[in-house]
């Protein structure tokens, strides 16, 4: 049972690429289908507020086989929804159709993200590379470095770009968080390749270089094959994806401060939605992810302990960017309760050299 639920994740992508596909075999861009398949997103989005609990233990019985065709099912449906948008924009022209496909592919893109975020997190090239390839599908393939090089590093520290300050609002840690984190990646590369200066040869190996002319030179083809508004609406598509990254990333430790070294599973925000559990591929389980980064998606556990978000992620996340005055509050009233981030005890004292 618990595996056929994990079909949700399957959702998005396929609605919107029915839609994306449907306009092109039938050479009609008439808004209806799109506009349903943007009803499948609202949907959700409204079932995450309400969603039954997900609490139990992962499932050993299912083979490691269909958790890994379930990723690569997915990889294939994310990159086509991204590649056919252009596509679609280029012959529906500048229309109601057009903006709703951008807005739908940005949902499935942001989904996609989530993909890559499991992807990147493998020690094999091949599910590495696959990551990167989504991420430059967004314009955001510097993530693969910082996040797996930096934020699991840094996070829950003031040290850490990706980590939302406690009372911090949405768009000021967007402007704030976005730059920050090119710059730290780029600046973890540099260091690893050796490189002392924007113009060093040895810049040449940067990976974060080879994915900014991965991601941009790909949007040049779009725009020299298909036209200006194709290229808009690819920037439009990756621009919502991150901006709905950035709100996943937002919530995620807003206002969290790691009392130890070493990251524990009360440094991140949980959700129990059984809908973002499922169809977000284990994020829900986001404390356990950076307690154990190296754990797959379907071995994530549930702690009782960890702060948890008021909705799902969907729910929570399209609050955070469009209406966080909303949800502070809430995140506040967990912390204090659960007696993290500001609420927490201070370290005691260091015990006094003794004068014997």
């Amino acid at each position: 049972m618990r595996l056929i639920l994990h079909s949700l994740a399957f959702f998005i992508p396929v609605a919107v690429l029915a839609a994306l596909t449907r306009g092109l075999l039938l050479g009609s861009q008439s808004p209806f289908f799109v506009l349903l398949a943007t009803s499948v997103v609202a949907i959700l989005i409204a079932l995450d507020v309400f969603s039954q609990p997900e609490r139990s233990a992962p499932d050993d019985r299912v083979p490691d086989g269909v958790w890994e065709a379930i990723l690569w099912a997915l990889v294939v449906l994310h990159l086509a929804t991204i590649a056919l948008l252009p596509l679609y924009v280029f012959r529906a022209g500048f229309s109601l159709a057009s903006l709703l496909a951008v807005f739908l592919v940005g949902n499935a893109s942001a989904q996609g993200i989530v993909l890559a975020h499991e992807l990147i997190h493998r020690v094999d090239r091949l599910h590495r590379l696959a990551g990167r390839a989504i991420l430059a599908g967004v314009l955001y393939e510097h993530f693969f470095t910082e996040h797996i090089r930096g934020h699991h590093r840094r996070v829950a520290t003031l040290e850490d770009p990706a980590t939302a300050r406690y009372g911090e609002r949405f768009w000021p840690f967007f402007a704030r968080t976005v730059p920050a984190q090119l710059q730290s990646a780029w600046a973890l590369e540099s260091k690893r390749i050796r490189a002392t200066s924007l113009i060093d040869r040895r810049q040449l190996h940067n990976r974060v270089l080879h994915g900014l002319l991965a991601a941009w030179g790909a949007a040049a083809l779009i725009g020299i094959a298909l036209g200006p508004l194709a290229l808009l609406a690819h920037l439009g598509q990756a621009l919502f994806a991150v901006v709905m990254l950035e709100g996943v990333n937002y919530m995620e430790h807003w206002g969290l401060q790691r009392a130890q070294r070493r990251v524990s599973v009360v440094d991140s925000w949980d959700s129990e939605s059984g809908l973002t559990y499922y169809m977000l591929i284990g994020l829900a389980r986001h404390g356990d992810h950076h307690a154990h980064a190296a754990r797959p998606y379907q071995a994530l556990r549930h702690y009782e302990e960890t702060p948890k978000m008021p909705w799902g992620y969907l729910a929570t996340a399209y609050c955070a960017v469009f209406a966080d005055f909303l949800l502070i509050p809430r995140l506040d009233a967990e912390l204090r309760r659960r007696g993290l981030g500001p609420y927490r005890d201070p370290p005691p004292a260091e015990p006094a050299p003794s004068r014997a």
